[in-house]
């Protein structure tokens, strides 16, 4: 018998879901964009056809009494227990959410049978499958963090997820780097998600190119129409040499490297594992990260130190959230 599961990763920008064997990985897979406008009822509805269209198509392969469940990893303060999710930062509208008993009741109106549903942090997922398939295989402790629309984190300890008694340990996008900074997420002044989240890059290496005398190869990519300026444009610059691109990459490493020095200090944690869309800038960031964290630690806390890609890349989420239905 090998079970095999749904699992998704719930985002503020898309929703990613993949049907997942224990053995065999990550099967098949789906990419649509997040109705956030929608509220919680909205996004539950397409969650439940998302799992539906997904499960009816899996059953031409695989053995629905193998079926063991749905994993889904979201953001904000998940309670796995309970099943709710609190506040997530990047999805408006949200509160407190039975996010789990809501998706189960909805899964049920469109399969006919009862589901079993798994959830929790969508970062906590995300490192949760890079330890069981991925690049955290052979690390006993680390943190895994997410560079996307936010800034998110999971931690491992003793080849185990540690949540914290809240459920809300390893959220390093809200560890406060400046704190007298203009920079606010979620109403807290300088954290790492205000910036270096998505929004906050895009802003930033605005006023970058609008600055430099020669403008930049990232301003050209999307037409110098600023509005359509994203993370991808200021790769393929970065890629092409442009300078603007380079700095603005260095900088985003450095401030990443600030927060794992702090992990360091902190946990004694020396592995970090870097995902999430924004992470495919590779070595512009991973460099100045790496070269930061040992400029931000004593030197007795250098050995060890080591930043490496997720190797699952964006479906780290997916391959987690499944994997929560086989533990």
């Amino acid at each position: 018998m090998s079970l095999w599961a749904l699992g998704i990763d719930l985002g503020g920008t898309s929703i990613k879901a993949a049907v997942v064997g224990e053995d065999t990985g990550l099967l098949s897979s789906t990419n649509v964009p997040t109705a956030k406008g929608s509220g919680p009822g909205g996004i539950v509805r397409q969650l439940s056809t998302i799992v539906a269209d997904l499960y009816r198509s899996a059953l031409v392969t695989l053995d629905p009494a193998d079926f063991a469940g749905v994993g889904l990893g979201a953001p904000g303060a998940v309670d796995p227990e309970k099943g709710l999710l609190s506040y997530p930062p990047n999805l408006p509208g949200w509160s407190v959410y039975p996010l789990r008993d809501e998706l189960q009741q909805a899964v049920r109106r469109e399969l006919l049978f009862d589901v079993p549903v798994s959830i929790d942090n969508d970062a906590n997922a995300a490192a949760y499958g890079e330890a069981v398939y991925g690049a955290g295989r052979t690390f006993r402790d680390f943190l895994m963090v997410t560079l996307g629309t936010g800034v998110g984190g999971g931690i491992i300890l003793n080849r185990k997820l540690y949540r914290g008694p809240q459920g809300t340990a390893g959220e390093i996008g809200f560890m406060i780097i400046d704190f007298e900074g203009p920079g606010l997420h979620a109403g807290i002044r300088g954290t790492i998600e205000s910036m270096i989240g998505k929004t906050r890059i895009v802003e930033l290496a605005t006023r970058m190119i609008e600055s430099s005398p020669t403008g930049s190869l990232a301003g050209r990519l999307c037409g110098n129409d600023y509005s359509r300026l994203s993370p991808r444009h200021l790769e393929q610059a970065a890629r092409e040499g442009d300078e603007v691109a380079l700095v603005l990459w260095e900088r985003v490493g450095e401030i990443l490297g600030v927060g794992l020095a702090n992990v360091t200090a902190l946990m004694d944690i020396r592995k970090f594992v870097i995902g999430g869309g924004i992470s495919a800038v590779g070595h512009f960031i991973f460099d100045p990260a790496l070269a930061t964290l040992r400029q931000s630690t004593l030197p007795p806390m250098h050995d060890g130190l080591e930043i490496v890609p997720a190797l699952l890349g964006n479906k780290a989420g997916m391959y987690g959230a499944a994997a929560l239905c086989f533990g």
